[in-house]
């Protein structure tokens, strides 16, 4: 499509070519564009659309890529991603081979710091602008802009205490949306609602700032002190307490409309020399500019395919039932026949379907904001006090609470179910959303149980086993439609099943990858077992096929290193089994964005795959 103004950006020096007054004109194209590309290519639409103003207002002042601005989180940066030389391959976003889900540096000197997890941004930036300084580049800029969600985030906070700490000049631009995927929950979103700040108070501050300066009554040492005097007298000149930011002497700023270019420019202009760490609290609408996205925010934060005019998805009605969903209708099952049993997540209500339980029993169900670490402890503590927490948390997002789940959960053996959400290959989300390490990182932790189920019914039986049990259990499960209902064979908890008889060859999987196995096996005298349980493992069936069989496979959705092949191989070891092991998974390495099907056909782990490289070896 022909555009005035977006055809003629390559880089963020084309736009600075143009007049503000243009500026307005250039977000209309950019948000347009976004539209029209993400109703045939699927991505982050919502976010996106948000902070349309901010970017264009952002690297029309600053010096990019000279100047660093870091994405938290990472999908509100497409925008970002179009005026810095990758519209013409914007098209491509998201897919096998194609640009990155994310902002990332390997893809862009544009991209200041990888970006797809939350409330990283302020601690890194924190650093580049330190280090800025250390290396003799105290003119580079450098801009964290935190939002959808990610200000909730305990890293966040972390890294906002130590900027007002350290002598730095950050700029922080807190994107205020009141949004995550789903409505943010906690005490720190009805604060920024109650922040109000005066802009003629800033302007005057700031012009008598620079008076002072010019007539050597201040210098940046003595800033601190004046700024706690502007505080106080700010305080008791319009009847408001400090907030949190100027109480940390971070000098703030706002709140702006963040959809007003033109305004944005101003204001980043003027606090743009400014020494000292600063705030400028922006308030968008996530998904604005597209009506229907005003309308649902959490639908179309990611809405697949649509029809731009009229606004319809085009997804597919008739599916099979996604493993989320699976678990979201049996969490409503247990909580009704349990009292002590609660839900907990880390802002992923909708994505991990716990928003079925919260519609019937909301007082049962608690969204902690985008705070792992937090959501693991808090769940401790109710098991603490019999409670029976169901915590569900995605895979990639799960690393970032390791210590809560050996420090307060396993080490005290508390009853706390983890359900792990978008375990192995997640498809374009890419390397940073991939779930591949959980295995191997919860096998070692003392008290630990570990689960898997290869189709929907084990799933169910598993969660109704953990309802029962005692210690910590961790039940993990793709992402994605169920693509086996039920498999009829007879196995006992915490045992592995027999999915097929053979001889000289066995093949053991762990999880959902199993059923690739099955297809893989099919028509030949390979045996295969489906494990089920990771940890305590099947001692038996391992004696077994350690006797019976001369080659063994171990199959995973997850690295090698430390997983079920790592077990087994272990265990067979200790026992002197002579029988040659080969662990089929992930070696030692990211993998990138792309389709399931693409990426487990790149890495050989779908039926074609495993059925070479197990009957040709």
């Amino acid at each position: 499509m022909e555009y005035k103004y977006l055809n003629t950006i390559e880089y963020p020096s084309d736009l600075k070519k143009l007049s503000v007054e243009e500026l307005p004109q250039v977000c209309a194209e950019l948000r347009d564009f976004i539209i029209r590309s993400l109703s045939h290519n699927p991505g982050h639409l919502a976010s996106s659309l948000g902070t349309v103003e901010i970017t264009v207002a952002l690297h029309y002042v600053y010096d990019t890529p000279e100047d660093r601005i870091l994405w938290d989180v990472g999908h509100q940066a497409y925008a970002h991603k179009i005026l810095t030389g990758r519209r013409e391959r914007f098209a491509t976003n998201r897919q096998f081979k194609g640009l990155a889900p994310f902002p990332t540096p390997a893809e862009s000197e544009y991209d200041a710091f990888i970006a797809g997890h939350a409330s990283n941004s302020i601690s890194a930036a924190l650093g580049e602008d330190i280090a800025g300084t250390l290396c003799g580049r105290e003119k580079r800029q450098v801009v964290a802009v935190i939002g959808d969600g990610a200000m909730t985030g305990g890293l966040a906070f972390e890294g906002l205490n130590n900027t007002a700490m350290t002598k730095n000049d950050l700029l922080i631009v807190l994107n205020d949306n009141n949004m995550a995927i789903d409505p943010i929950k906690g005490g720190f979103t009805q604060y920024l609602l109650d922040i109000t700040t005066s802009s003629h108070y800033n302007r005057l501050r700031w012009k008598l700032y620079k008076l002072a300066k010019r007539l050597h009554l201040i210098d940046d040492t003595r800033k601190n002190r004046m700024q706690r005097f502007n505080n106080s007298l700010k305080a008791v000149l319009t009847k408001q307490p400090k907030n949190i930011f100027t109480g940390l002497n971070i000098r703030y700023f706002g709140p702006a409309n963040g959809h007003d270019v033109k305004d944005l420019v101003r204001i980043l202009s003027e606090i743009k020399d400014y020494k000292g760490p600063r705030v400028l609290h922006i308030v968008t609408v996530k998904g604005k500019g597209y009506a229907p996205a005003e309308h649902d925010q959490t639908l179309w934060h990611a809405p697949g395919e649509f029809d731009v005019e009229s606004g319809e998805r085009l997804s597919n009605k008739q599916r099979p039932p996604l493993w989320q969903e699976v678990f979201g209708e049996t969490l409503l099952e247990l909580a009704k026949e349990d009292k002590r049993v609660v839900g907990v997540t880390p802002a992923m209500l909708g994505g991990c379907s716990m928003n079925i339980m919260q519609k019937e029993l909301p007082e049962r169900v608690f969204d902690v904001g985008i705070a792992e670490g937090h959501a693991v402890t808090f769940s401790a503590g109710l098991a603490k006090e019999g409670m029976i927490p169901f915590c569900n948390i995605y895979s990639s997002f799960l690393q970032r609470a390791y210590d809560n789940i050996v420090h307060d959960v396993a080490l005290q053996r508390l009853h706390v179910v983890l359900c792990i959400d978008r375990a192995g290959i997640v498809g374009a989300d890419g390397a940073t959303h991939h779930g591949l390490l959980d295995l191997a990182y919860l096998r070692p932790i003392p008290n630990m149980s570990i689960c898997a189920p290869m189709d929907a019914d084990d799933l169910r039986r598993m969660m109704r086993f953990a309802l029962h049990a005692d210690g910590p259990i961790a039940i993990r499960y793709p992402r994605g439609p169920v693509t086996c209902e039920r498999i009829e064979t007879k196995g006992e908890e915490k045992k592995a099943r027999c999915i097929k008889q053979g001889r000289h060859t066995a093949v053991l999987s762990i999880g959902a990858i199993g059923n690739a196995v099955t297809e893989a096996t099919a028509g030949t005298d390979i045996a295969h077992y489906d494990m089920r349980w990771l940890k305590p493992i099947d001692t038996e069936v391992l004696d077994y096929v350690g006797k019976n069989f001369e080659r063994i496979y171990t199959v995973e959705d997850g690295v090698t290193a430390g997983g079920l092949g790592s077990a087994v191989l272990e265990y067979l070891a200790d026992k002197d089994y002579t029988c040659k092991v080969t662990r089929l998974g992930i070696d030692d390495r990211f993998v990138e964005h792309g389709s399931t099907k693409e990426l487990y056909h790149m890495l050989e782990l779908d039926a074609e795959g495993l059925r070479k490289k197990i009957t040709e070896s």
